[in-house]
């Protein structure tokens, strides 16, 4: 009897069941060693002892006559300028520390160069979990803050956008993107060597320098450090004596870092001291690169001191930064939009920034516009001590030597036809009477032949300009020697373009304030006053 074919046993898929069998082990292999592999880049935890300043109810020593000077010796006297109260005293560098200084530098830098970007990753990692906000170190970003107030005399807001926000975002994008920015790359042949290849690669330049200012201890420490430890050299931090109190525990979280994950601390050191020392830093053999951040005399000196054992130098010199607004807007986008952007632009910092807005140029229905709500908003601002009084818009500047100048470029612009609308003095503060306060000023029918218009004010001073048309503003946004950074306001395209292809700068923001700065561009001036790229270097 025969079997009918529908009883009969079929023959099993063994190849669809092999390819089941074996995507199900790689799956388990994969999830295996994501789950329990060792993270060679995981950041390491450390701490940093907590300075007494920072510590809940400390005060310091009132000074009769705040300075970093002191009379009769060679130490550097660190104070808060929002009060004038004692944070201690700093020893200067001498010739023998930088020498011993390069010395150590050099020999940390020889083995780090050997270094892979995994384990530099590694360091930037660690010192980002130390830095950024998260639930578990938030003491440590408000200690970073607490710091750079006692030091420059910011308020809290100023420090957490423009140190910590800042900071963060470059150690990020290093982390990120840094490898493939160097990364070898090959380079396009001809026809008589076309049997070779050429590559360019990126080498570590050994042991740098960086000269950097005082009105981001934070940022303008870490931000060389950064860019330097990647790239496999070591650096000489030579900070402001201005800030030499918090600069010194901004330096102990790098080097703490590089302890931490099993490295030499000698990689980065910090060398604060008077101008007469500063000079044997900029001019020793032992330097292979400087990054100076300051004033355009002090950058002579650097770059001649460089010169004798051609040292190349990339300076940052300030700016005078424009902002253009147009009148295509409306009042209501004015006050509402464009408004509060040109206020944080103009007063960060108490105006100290070296991107920060100085000149306001306005086209006629806009400059109408906001003259009465700059004038309002600015005479209402809030000066104080960012540590001490509540509700507060603005902190000190950083010294009050300045002022006459000030006040002098001030009324020598009134009498020249311009109008002072608030402000234009020194500020003698009733809690505070040995913090150096400047209020907040407001100066409008400013004309470009006037100095106040010529000159880096890095101060919190608005000078309000009154432009014909689009192409006036241009002309009154290249009036000065400037070439830093600009600010465009307006909704049309073509005027818009109009701007940020005629206005002489290195980086210009549309409709904003800055933004370039927070998102890895590069950093610098166009060629003018404000030379080179940011390297190594940030805001000045």
């Amino acid at each position: 009897m025969e079997l009918s074919s529908s009883f009969l046993p079929t023959e099993l898929p063994w190849l669809e069941i092999s390819i089941v069998i074996i995507c199900a082990l790689l799956t388990y292999v994969t999830l295996v060693f994501v789950l329990f592999r060792e993270d060679t880049e995981a950041p390491i935890d450390y701490t940093v002892p907590l300075p007494e300043q920072c510590k809940p109810g400390w005060k310091g020593k009132t000074l009769e006559e705040p300075s970093i000077k002191i009379p009769g010796s060679s130490a550097i006297q660190c104070y808060n300028p929002a009060n004038g109260q004692s944070l201690g005293q700093s020893n200067p560098a001498t010739s023998d520390g930088i020498d011993r200084a390069v010395v150590k530098a050099t020999e940390a830098q020889q083995e780090w160069a050997r270094t892979s970007f995994s384990q530099r990753r590694k360091v930037l990692r660690t010192m980002l979990k130390y830095v950024r906000a998260a639930a578990h170190i938030l003491d440590n970003q408000e200690t970073i803050a607490t710091l750079a107030c006692l030091d420059s005399g910011k308020t809290k807001v100023d420090a957490m956008l423009g140190e910590i926000l800042v900071t963060v975002e470059k150690l990020q994008w290093t982390i990120r993107h840094g490898e493939e920015a160097l990364k070898p790359s090959r380079r396009p042949t001809n026809f008589l060597l076309m049997y070779k290849h050429n590559e360019v690669r990126w080498e570590p330049l050994g042991v740098l320098a960086a000269c950097v200012s005082w009105n981001y201890p934070f940022h303008n420490a870490l931000s060389p450090i950064i860019s330097t430890l990647f790239t496999g050299s070591a650096l000489l931090l030579k900070p402001s004596e201005q800030t030499a109190f918090s600069t010194s525990y901004f330096v102990s979280i790098a080097r703490s870092a590089l302890s931490a994950c099993g490295h030499s601390t000698n990689l980065i050191q910090s060398l604060t001291c008077w101008p007469n020392t500063a000079n044997h830093l900029t001019s020793h053999p032992g330097i292979s690169h400087i990054t100076f951040i300051g004033s355009r005399p002090v950058a002579h000196a650097v770059c001649t001191s460089a010169a004798k054992s051609l040292t190349p130098v990339c300076v940052e010199l300030g700016g005078k930064d424009p902002a253009v607004v147009l009148d295509d807007l409306s009042a209501q986008e004015l006050e509402h939009r464009v408004l509060p952007i040109l206020m944080k632009g103009i007063f960060v910092s108490s105006g100290q920034n070296c991107i920060g807005i100085e000149r306001v140029i306005a086209t006629p229905a806009a400059y109408s516009t906001l003259l009465p709500l700059l004038k309002a908003r600015i005479k209402n601002l809030r000066v104080g001590c960012p540590l001490e009084d509540d509700a507060i818009d603005m902190g000190a500047c950083i010294s009050s030597a300045r002022f006459p100048h000030l006040e002098s470029l001030i009324r020598s612009a009134v009498i020249d036809g311009a109008e002072l609308l608030a402000g234009g003095t020194r500020y003698t503060h009733p809690k505070h009477p040995k913090g150096h306060y400047f209020t907040p000023t407001l100066l409008a029918n400013v004309t470009p032949d006037m100095a106040i218009a010529q000159e880096e004010l890095f101060a919190p001073i608005c000078l309000l300009m009154r432009a014909s048309t689009t192409a006036h503003a241009v002309e009154l946004a290249n009036s000065t020697s400037y070439a830093l950074g600009a600010s465009v306001f307006s909704h049309i395209k073509e005027h818009i373009e109009r701007c940020v292809s005629g206005i002489r700068a290195g980086m210009v923001a549309v409709n904003d304030f800055g933004a370039f700065y927070a998102t890895g561009m590069p950093f610098g001036g166009a060629p003018s006053r404000s030379r080179g790229g940011g390297g190594a270097g940030g805001s000045g």
